[in-house]
C-alpha cells in the first residue's frame, strides 16, 4: 500500500459508522486498512470503497463483543458526515451525533479523565459484552 496519499485504520468497516467513516474518507482522497468480523461484507465494503480510487487493505476480526460494541448507535451518515466536517475543518473537537449522545458528553465533562478511562477500559474489554460483572 503506497502511503503517498494520507492513511486511515477504520474499524467496524463492513456497515454502519464504520463504513461510512472509510467511505467519506475515501471519497476524500485517504487510502484506508478497515475492519470488520464478517470477511464476506468487509470484502463487498472494500469493493465499494475502492470506487473512490484508493488503496484499501481489509483486516477480518471480532471486536463486537465488548460492552461498547453492543450499544445502540446513532445515524452512521450523520455522525461520519459531522466527524470528518469537524476534522477538516480544524476543530480540535466534535460531539457527533444524536441529542442523546451530546448529553452524555456534557455529563462526561463532570467526570475527571482517569474515570472516564477505566469506564471506557472496562466496557471494551472482549468478552465484556457477555453480562459478566465483576468488583
Amino acid at each position: 500500500m503506497s502511503h503517498a496519499r494520507p492513511l486511515a485504520l477504520v474499524t467496524g468497516a463492513s456497515a454502519g459508522i464504520g463504513y461510512e467513516l472509510a467511505r467519506q474518507l475515501a471519497e476524500r482522497g485517504w487510502d484506508l486498512v478497515i475492519n470488520a468480523e464478517d470477511d464476506a461484507r468487509l470484502e463487498r465494503a472494500a469493493q465499494q470503497i475502492r470506487a473512490a480510487g484508493v488503496q484499501v487493505q481489509v483486516v477480518q476480526a471480532d471486536l463486537r463483543d465488548t460492552k461498547v460494541g453492543q450499544q445502540s448507535k446513532d445515524d452512521p451518515a450523520q455522525v461520519a458526515r459531522q466527524g470528518l466536517d469537524a476534522l477538516f475543518a480544524g476543530k480540535d473537537k466534535v460531539v457527533a451525533g444524536s441529542a442523546k449522545t451530546k448529553a452524555q458528553e456534557v455529563a462526561n465533562k463532570a467526570l475527571p479523565d482517569k474515570a472516564k478511562a477505566a469506564a471506557h477500559r472496562k466496557m471494551a474489554e472482549p468478552g465484556s459484552a457477555g453480562g459478566e460483572e465483576s468488583g
